[in-house]
């Protein structure tokens, strides 16, 4: 099955968020750059793992919300994408939705710290299809 999303969720005993709607944030999130299929993992882990992930990938000595880890990016590639791995700490996230939206926006290679504030406005604009008071 090569043109569908695979998602893989792990960690702190399963989904912390029904796996259904897991699969539809991050098609919306990836559906905003054109990626309707390829392998996702998304972990949940505890605040030491992230501090520890944080330390060694950004030497940031504490722990965040989410890291993502992007692996063949955007661009085709033969055979099944593997769009890459999210990391969520859910004791230092306020949403779990924006989280999982966050990270999937990173992974279509958008990146909020050099791109004057369009992954953030993509976000909201998600948020808003997806929160609570919307529906």
């Amino acid at each position: 099955m090569t043109d569908a999303l695979e998602i893989e969720v792990v960690g702190l005993g399963g989904p912390i968020l029904p796996l259904e709607e897991i699969e539809r944030l991050l098609a919306l999130a990836l559906g905003s750059a054109g990626i309707d299929s390829g392998h996702i993992a998304l972990e949940f882990v505890s605040p030491e793992r992230i501090a520890e992930l944080n330390r060694e990938y950004r030497a940031k000595r504490a722990p965040t919300d989410v890291l993502s880890f992007p692996i063949d990016g955007i661009e085709p590639v033969a055979g099944p994408r593997e769009l890459g791995d999210i990391v969520i700490c859910p004791e230092h996230t306020a949403d779990l939705r924006e989280a999982i939206i966050h990270g999937a926006l990173h992974l279509t290679g958008m990146d909020h710290e050099t791109d004057d504030g369009e992954m953030l406005a993509v976000q909201r604009e998600i948020m808003s299809w997806v929160s609570p008071d919307s529906e």
